[in-house]
């Protein structure tokens, strides 16, 4: 398939779940097959995966006309018992404050000079 690389071997931070999850974050109208390249995973993975975030009520989709459009619940708490009390709305923000630092990596560096 064209646009996802080879499948990662080795183990990693964060869950598929939650790259597919705050993919759809970013961007709550976001094809499977931009949240499958933004993710390095296939179609199919990204379709089974929101299947899963939806049966679970983390997720859910209204079609209008050929787009989905997703939203999250973010008071839905996580599943890991380690992370009981935690939220979804929690993890996106981390998440996003990662993504805005990496966006603008001149800015993420004057913060952490400013705070040593």
């Amino acid at each position: 398939m064209d646009g996802v690389p080879e499948p990662h071997t080795g183990w990693t931070f964060l869950t598929n779940h939650a790259r597919v999850l705050a993919a759809i974050a970013d961007n709550h109208n976001a094809r499977i097959r931009d949240i499958a390249a933004h993710c390095r995973l296939t179609e199919r993975a990204v379709q089974k995966i929101i299947a899963d975030l939806e049966q679970d009520g983390y997720l859910s989709h209204t079609r209008e006309g050929r787009t989905n459009t997703y939203r999250i619940d973010p008071g839905k708490v996580l599943r890991h018992p380690a992370e009981s009390g935690l939220v979804v709305a929690s993890l996106l923000s981390l998440l996003a404050r990662d993504e805005a630092n990496r966006a603008s990596p001149s800015e993420a560096t004057s913060r952490h000079r400013a705070s040593a």
